[in-house]
């Protein structure tokens, strides 16, 4: 199991300096890849080029360029350029986002997103293989059909030309279209105790392609936070909001992934409690509201010694690449964070 670092995106109490400082250690340190993310604020490639002129072999992953946000062809422009800037250590990450974000945010309908998934990353590895894009899909009609427009290939060579491409997916058909469509699955709130129930459905879809369940080769990637310290409930507390907002907040009452998900986990009662208080305006009691026992198994918190017990558990479960979203007051604790991060795979002997 790899060691990853997940960036997120832009916040208040974040600067790119923060997030340089933080993807420049994890380069020294050796981990394998550091994923940058996009909402309603800073956007993924731009933070991922920045880094990829200031740091030297570690890759740098979208988790995720939305699809609704680009063109199939311009977001293979971006992947090809990026790959191009940081001398082969791109990969594409790619969502649908969510249906507030998607047509709230982008003015792109949300239905169908399976398929226009599946149509998004066959004309991207079309584009980015060098051949003339003519696609007729159902959501994608390359060249239109009644206009001046004519099938093109990308216009230069980048230095691969198969780009690997990652999904985020949380339900259990997006878990089997990531694994019938992409090299590899982007996991949050995934814990050891019920990887099995996720990466079921993404060993299906690999059995309908190739014809074994077997993932050899699929990098099964999870973004687990993480915050060191002796007391693990006082840990805990510094991602309780965190869970509280993705729970509660990101989303509908009707269509939230993550509220889904942790009632799948058997927190059905808690996470009907979170999204209540959340969707009232009530944060403070709906961060109250989170199971200390769901953090925790979502989580990396505790010492160096506890950490290593559960990097050991992800790496049982199947987990190929885990990065690590550093809770931490400053740039300083992150770096430390990572350090004994690093110390624990390396006492818990799954680094690699």
């Amino acid at each position: 199991m790899r060691l990853g670092l997940s960036l997120g995106y832009q916040t208040a109490w974040s600067t790119p300096a923060d997030h340089l400082a933080l993807a420049q250690e994890a380069d020294r340190l050796g981990y394998a890849v550091v994923w940058a993310a996009e909402a309603y604020g800073s956007d993924a490639p731009s933070t991922l080029a920045w880094l990829a002129g200031q740091t030297a072999r570690i890759d740098l992953g979208s988790a995720v360029m939305q699809i609704p946000a680009r063109t199939p062809a311009a977001t293979a422009m971006t992947a090809a350029t990026i790959d191009a800037v940081s001398g082969g250590r791109f990969r594409l990450g790619l969502g649908v986002s969510g249906p507030q974000v998607s047509e709230g945010w982008h003015g792109v309908r949300f239905g169908q997103p399976l398929a226009r998934t599946r149509e998004y990353v066959e004309i991207v590895r079309m584009a980015l293989a060098r051949t003339r894009v003519a696609y007729q899909g159902e959501h994608y009609r390359l060249p239109l059909p009644d206009g001046p427009g004519k099938p093109l290939k990308l216009g230069f060579h980048p230095p691969r030309e198969r780009i690997p491409i990652y999904l985020a997916a949380i339900g259990p058909k997006n878990l089997r279209l990531a694994g019938e469509i992409a090299d590899g699955w982007l996991g949050t709130f995934l814990s050891p105790e019920h990887a099995a129930e996720q990466l079921a459905p993404v060993a299906a879809g690999r059995a309908a392609v190739t014809g074994s369940e077997d993932l050899a080769g699929f990098d099964v990637v999870a973004s687990v936070p993480v915050v060191v310290g002796e007391d693990v409930p006082a840990c805990a507390e510094l991602v309780r909001w965190y869970v509280a907002l993705y729970v509660g907040g990101m989303g509908s009452r009707e269509q939230n992934f993550y509220h889904a998900w942790v009632s799948r986990m058997g927190y059905a009662d808690a996470a009907r409690e979170i999204q209540d208080h959340y969707l009232a305006g009530r944060h403070r009691d709906a961060a109250a509201a989170v199971p200390l026992e769901l953090i925790d198994r979502t989580s990396l918190l505790g010492d160096q010694a506890r950490i290593a017990d559960r990097l050991r558990a992800y790496a049982e479960a199947g987990v190929t690449t885990l990065s690590v979203l550093p809770f931490a007051a400053d740039p300083d604790t992150g770096r430390a964070t990572l350090r004994t991060v690093a110390a624990a795979a390396e006492l818990a002997g799954v680094g690699g």
